[in-house]
């Protein structure tokens, strides 16, 4: 529940991590059915946590894409079906402008306001994608403009994480135990370097597929990463799946191996997003997504910007990923722009 686009009244997640992790990743079916289950109450857990009535809204909000079909539809539906029950109008929220907004939710709850234009990095398990945001010509200064300037061409960079942990017995999500462990590494050598993605055409392009597959061959041609991977996969089988347990598995070989994976990821979101800033001559960069909440992106931007002259803004962790407060925010700028669903 968001009031005026800027304040959170509650927020509330039903985490499916527990439910996927055992699979390795998000399973489509099981999430929609989780989200048919879960909607329900967490409605009813906002509402109370922010001392609503339902009469009180003034308009539902709905993320319409992108996104697993079987996860929005069942968004979709109850908003549709609260809306015709309650005469209220229905915003549709497109899923990655509420990553932005997430920014600026986190900003205006510290008395800050971001100024645009800016570049935006969405980065998660399902995106990597960089945007520069103004605000439109059209609108009463609530609304942004977006135009991309580059996304990648095959794996997310979370997706990234996600597989090399699974290669390395860490188990799902694999984006916070990477970072922890990589800031653990200390000064374990780097088992192998990987160098800079070089891609074709746009400069501003991410790829992170190849170097997914980079972690991959190393591990074929060096067997002696196997009985670590064992023995973690082993634990995590027996439930010991907490940091310390995990840390006490990895070897110097393998964390060195981590951290040089997780420098090159960082590495090439930095850059290619500090190269986008460059090339729109803006102040500002925004960074969001799932991925924005990791330790080492986020102290490298800072680092970074700071040396540049420019202002980073990223979202509280708890913003970063998934969640309704930010789709809220969005759906308040549809409401003031007029682009809404009146259900008769």
């Amino acid at each position: 529940m968001v009031e005026d686009g800027r304040r959170i009244l509650s927020s509330v997640v039903a985490s499916q991590i527990d439910i996927h992790r055992k699979y390795g990743g998000v399973v489509p079916e099981l999430a929609s059915r989780e989200h048919l289950r879960q909607i329900v109450p967490v409605v009813r857990e906002a509402m109370a946590g922010a001392g609503l009535k339902y009469e009180d809204l003034d308009a539902i909000g709905v993320t319409q894409g992108p996104g697993l079909v079987g996860s929005l539809l069942v968004g979709i539906t109850y908003g549709k079906t609260l809306a015709a029950a309650l005469g209220k109008p229905l915003v549709p929220v497109n899923h990655l402008e509420g990553h932005v907004r997430a920014v600026f939710l986190e900003a205006f709850q510290k008395g800050q306001e971001p100024k645009l234009p800016a570049v935006c990095l969405i980065v998660s398990g399902g995106h990597t994608v960089l945007y520069e945001v103004k605000t439109a010509d059209h609108s009463n200064g609530a609304a942004f403009s977006y135009r991309k300037l580059g996304g990648t061409r095959d794996d997310a960079a979370g997706e990234a994480y996600d597989k090399v942990a699974k290669l390395l017995g860490l188990g799902y999500p694999g984006g916070p135990i990477l970072d922890r462990l990589a800031a653990a590494a200390g000064n374990a050598a780097a088992p192998v370097k990987f160098g800079p993605t070089k891609t074709r055409g746009n400069a501003l392009d991410f790829s992170f597929s190849g170097l997914k597959t980079a972690v991959l061959y190393h591990l074929r041609e060096h067997p002696e990463y196997s009985e670590g991977i064992r023995k973690r996969e082993e634990a995590l089988r027996d439930g010991h799946r907490s940091f310390a347990d995990l840390l006490a598995l990895c070897d110097g070989t393998t964390l060195g191996l981590i951290r040089e994976f997780q420098n090159a990821v960082v590495r090439d979101l930095v850059e290619r997003t500090m190269m986008g800033a460059e090339e729109c001559g803006v102040e500002t960069i925004l960074v969001s997504g799932g991925v924005a909440a990791n330790s080492q992106l986020r102290g490298t931007f800072e680092e970074r910007a700071r040396a540049k002259g420019l202002h980073v803004f990223f979202p509280d962790r708890a913003l970063s990923t998934d969640n309704a407060a930010m789709i809220a925010a969005a759906a308040y700028t549809g409401f003031l722009e007029g682009n809404l669903r009146m259900l008769r």
